[in-house]
């Protein structure tokens, strides 16, 4: 595995309508997603667990290509990511991280699909702590993941932006997000 040290993460604040959250990136790609309305310690906390003794570098124009697909995304226009993304985990976490990839936009799935989908169907409880360790959050879709009963359940970003997020995607209130 190569050297998180000395790398530069670049970062923004994405402010976009009632959205604010920071972003962040390394050279490879999209690392890291806050959570809506969090501080900036929120953000450089995690950095530094996972990139330590890398430099956290605003450069808001070397972020354009992230800010503008997500935007693009709470827009309502876009549905897939083209961004490249750097996330780094456990073989089980990025098993469980591409699972989310593929749920489609606009649907959910449960806990228990996700460990079935990585053919790990005992695993259900790891697999919610693989989705609680999500760095990225919205282009790793893990708003998209709810209890079996259909309840949503915990989210980094809170209930609430998680269910901004499900709603955009099934077009409710598209023009109030």
């Amino acid at each position: 595995m190569e050297s998180r040290q000395n790398a530069i993460i670049y970062w923004t604040l994405l402010a976009y309508k009632e959205w604010s959250f920071y972003i962040a990136a390394s050279e490879k790609g999209l690392s890291y997603v806050g959570s809506q309305q969090k501080p900036f310690e929120e953000m450089s906390d995690w950095i530094s667990r996972r990139f330590p003794e890398s430099k956290l570098v605003q450069d808001d124009e070397k972020m354009v290509p992230f800010v503008q697909e997500l935007i693009e995304y709470l827009q309502g226009v876009r549905q897939a990511f083209s961004i490249p993304f750097d996330y780094r985990g456990t073989p089980f976490q990025l098993a469980v991280w591409k699972a989310l990839c593929e749920i489609p936009y606009g649907q959910t799935w449960s806990y228990s699909d996700i460990a079935t989908h990585i053919q790990k169907p005992a695993a259900v409880r790891a697999v919610g702590t693989a989705i609680g360790a999500n760095p990225i959050l919205i282009t790793v879709p893990c708003h998209r993941v709810i209890g079996k009963n259909g309840t949503l359940t915990g989210y980094r970003g809170g209930l609430e932006m998680k269910t901004r997020l499900l709603n955009l995607e099934s077009g409710k209130s598209a023009l109030e997000l």
